[in-house]
């Protein structure tokens, strides 16, 4: 959420932000909702006053007829007034809800057709094992059962799939320890005030993405980066406690229904998979350079399991709410033969955690809001795709990439 007064301070940077992101929010109606809640604001400080002043005149004797007339008619008038504001407030948070963060200087204008690839990494391979027919050809994943006790897009690892899953999440883990992120399990379900904190409003209500749970103030998880937007709501954190890094390791639960298009095949796009994630609370002055770190520890990982891909600088029209900027990783699939996504990092700014409440008290004594950063370590059914498309042989086995055999008794396939 962006604070009404850099609304009013950046009011044309926000309309072309808003603007470039796909929304249409009128940032006009929000400078006069704040205008309103001003005016209204007025007038009930000085009713107050007056009632107060009324009080103190009448203390000690029998108050004059008229100013118990006054109090009477001030209690009236102070009623209405702070109804009337309570209103305006709550429309012009409702409105600032819709608002997305402004993006950075150096975000690529357009749709998702103008992101722009930073870099490049690995030779692209020729030839690739469609993973789903890999899989079952195994007996390692099951679609079916799935299905019968869950419904569509849900399904079973077994074996290999399923120990291979581990050991992804163990070489993850490891990477993101050994850059001095703490390790964390996190809520399944959040709060609707963290969901809508962590700034993932849907342009229409039919690409909602989350699954609520009916007659509670929950919905599960679409990534742990909702648990971990949380984790520090309401607080008021040291300067000398940040930068603050952890690494959160969850299932997560998503509707996808904005996918139409996409490439769902598998286990590519499915309604619950598992996934590390990386975040960071840090001071504003450090984000930039955290999240150049946050792209660097994806890139380490992913060069590690020896697969090619490249970065891109997400376009404006394809970057959600919460992001300033954002970068993906996309790797090179030899089956599809083109890149697709595997992880990505944001910077949020203090967009989340103005709507969470989460700020940083200065040496000199000052508060504000920190930033707050997210990216992705591991998504271990994505993970499992991209593995079997460049591992499996064309003899039924799979090779195992090196980093992950010692997560595998020391086994080279499976």
């Amino acid at each position: 959420m962006l604070d009404v007064k850099f609304i009013r301070e950046n009011l044309e940077l926000v309309e072309k932000s808003t603007k470039e992101k796909g929304y249409k929010t009128n940032i006009g109606e929000v400078i006069k909702l704040d205008d309103e809640r001003k005016k209204t604001l007025m007038e009930v400080e000085s009713l107050r006053k007056e009632r107060n002043e009324i009080a103190a005149k009448m203390k000690g004797g029998k108050p004059a007829a008229e100013l118990v007339a006054r109090g009477k008619e001030i209690k009236t008038e102070l009623a209405e007034k702070e109804s009337a504001l309570t209103a305006t407030e709550e429309k012009l948070t409702e409105l600032l809800k819709q608002v997305p963060n402004v993006i950075f200087d150096d975000v690529p204008l357009g749709g998702e057709e103008c992101s722009v690839e930073v870099k490049k990494w690995g030779k692209n391979h020729e030839k690739g094992v469609d993973h789903l027919d890999f899989a079952v050809s195994r007996d390692w994943v099951d679609f079916e059962r799935g299905a019968k006790v869950a419904g569509a897009k849900f399904y079973y690892l077994k074996d290999g799939l399923a120990l291979l899953e581990n050991a992804l999440l163990q070489y993850g883990l490891s990477k993101v320890l050994e850059h001095g992120f703490t390790f964390m399990t996190v809520p399944d379900m959040v709060s609707s005030r963290v969901l809508e904190g962590c700034g993932f409003n849907p342009r229409t209500s039919e690409q909602s993405d989350e699954y609520f749970i009916e007659g509670e103030d929950l919905g599960l998880i679409a990534t742990a980066e909702m648990s971990l937007t949380g984790y520090h709501m309401d607080e008021i954190l040291d300067e000398d406690e940040l930068p603050l890094f952890y690494a959160g390791y969850s299932p997560c639960f998503r509707k996808e229904a904005g996918a139409a298009g996409k490439y769902t095949r598998g286990l590519f796009r499915v309604h619950q998979f598992n996934k590390l994630e990386m975040y960071a609370f840090c001071l504003p002055e450090q984000s930039k350079e955290i999240h150049e770190k946050i792209l660097a520890i994806e890139e380490d990982i992913w060069q590690g399991l020896e697969i090619p891909y490249h970065v891109i600088n997400i376009a404006a029209g394809d970057l959600g709410a919460p992001a300033a900027k954002k970068y993906d990783m996309e790797y090179w699939s030899p089956v599809n033969q083109k890149y697709q996504e595997i992880t990505s990092c944001s910077n949020c700014t203090d967009f989340q955690a103005r709507a969470v409440n989460c700020r940083v008290r200065r040496k000199d004594g000052k508060v504000e809001f920190v930033h707050t950063l997210n990216g992705t370590a591991i998504p271990l059914a994505r993970a499992l795709v991209v593995i079997m498309e460049n591992y499996a042989t064309e003899g039924g086995k799979l090779k195992v990439p090196k980093v992950l055999q010692p997560y595998l008794n020391g086994k080279e396939e499976l």
